[in-house]
């Protein structure tokens, strides 16, 4: 089959994790795979999509925001451009299109007798704040259009129990569809790599004995200080040979394009230095894959901080590498992490998760037993074989059931 992927943004990031990931789940069960999309910075892309997946770049010209505003809406436009620049494309046209993200191309495909199908990753408009009536009157006819053009395509997946009832809270009108779960996983093969990176290349510097490592964009939305507050109160908690040992490690994407990366950057560089922590983190911007592995086999724990998450690809991640997850207990880290058997799920405040760090820097047979127990827990329930199978039945589904 012939499968084409309709992305806005072909950049870092989970949602982008995820496309990649269907791209070559497919590609490898003999299907052809392309990828449209209005943004695919070449430095700032995972690097499949520069060597394995084509990909066409439409609508790159068009505005993303006005004097800083109007981000959705430029968003929604890029989609319907790219769509239509994948419609008058020469050649056969695809069998399916897999679009995610933003639907308002959808009803366009749909009009063309194509198979659709949508993967909503979070509901758009719980994305955004309504602080105004202006805001809120410039959102309302965004959000019609986010629910009847996301019920316009033929299946709906999304990535974990948690957004499948928020999509129902959300989409009263939809509540008839039950959307299908796949959840993102990991390709193993890729982590099981070798690494050619030592943590004192990533960190510039001999690396401490316990290593606390945050894996996040730098966005307000994942609540980076938590982590940053509960070393804080850890170095409060612990015994001075512990807390001397302590070592925080805020790494995640940053794109110099997204105006909110470098203030929150800001912002937390700031926080750090109010809180006396300064020669006790090391911020990292867009780490190498290689660094990410060299991270996660070395650390001691990863801290997962968003609260009510949509997925959450990190401690998947984590687990896998043989670390620690301490999460916030919401959304889907509670569809992945096993709290005292895989890590610890705890309430978004810096005391709950100071007090799960301290357990696993003082019972080191406990970290050890949380670190296999992760590893096992992905190879049975979100290896890349269980995606690409589960993908490949709702693809085959969408493009031959009748009608349309």
């Amino acid at each position: 089959m012939r499968v084409v992927f309709l992305h806005p943004d072909l950049g870092i990031g989970g949602a982008e994790r995820l496309v990649v990931d269907a791209g070559l789940a497919l590609q490898r069960r003999g299907h052809h795979v392309s990828y449209v999309t209005a943004h695919h910075d070449r430095r700032h892309c995972f690097p499949e999509t520069l060597d394995r997946l084509p990909v066409r770049v439409c609508g790159g010209w068009l505005p993303g925001s006005v004097c800083g505003r109007l981000r959705a809406f430029c968003v929604y436009l890029r989609m319907v451009y790219a769509a239509l620049c994948l419609l008058l494309a020469p050649g056969p046209p695809p069998d399916l299109v897999f679009c995610d993200q933003v639907s308002a191309c959808v009803p366009l495909l749909r009009w063309a007798g194509l198979r659709v199908l949508f993967y909503c990753h979070f509901p758009d408009q719980l994305l955004t704040q309504r602080r105004s009536p202006l805001k809120r009157l410039y959102r309302a006819p965004l959000d019609w259009l986010e629910e009847r053009s996301t019920g316009a395509a033929h299946r709906v997946l999304v990535n974990s129990r948690f957004t499948g009832q928020v999509f129902a809270e959300t989409f009263p009108r939809l509540r008839h569809r039950r959307p299908d779960v796949l959840y993102p996983s990991l390709d193993l093969a890729a982590f099981d790599a070798p690494s050619d990176l030592s943590l004192a290349e990533v960190l510039g510097a001999p690396p401490p004995p316990h290593i606390l490592l945050s894996l996040n964009r730098f966005e307000r939305k994942k609540n980076l200080r938590l982590a940053v507050d509960a070393l804080a109160r850890l170095l409060e908690l612990a015994d001075a040979p512990v807390g001397r040992a302590c070592h925080l490690v805020l790494a995640g994407g940053y794109d110099p394009r997204n105006e909110e990366n470098g203030q929150h950057l800001a912002e937390l560089q700031r926080h750090v230095a109010s809180a006396d922590l300064t020669e006790r983190v090391t911020f990292l911007r867009s780490p190498s894959d290689a660094a990410k592995r060299a991270l996660l086999r070395g650390c001691a724990a990863v801290l997962y901080t968003p609260d009510r998450e949509h997925f959450g690809i990190v401690p998947l991640e984590a687990m896998y590498c043989g670390a620690p997850v301490v999460a916030v207990a919401s959304g889907g880290p509670l569809e992945t992490v096993l709290s005292g058997v895989t890590g610890f799920l705890c309430p978004p405040a810096a005391e709950p998760f100071a007090a799960a760090l301290l357990r696993v820097l003082l019972e080191p047979e406990l970290a050890r037993a949380m670190g296999e127990a992760g590893r096992r827990r992905v190879v049975e329930s979100f290896s890349f074989q269980a995606f690409g199978d589960r993908l490949e039945k709702v693809v085959t589904e969408v493009v031959h059931e009748a009608g349309g």
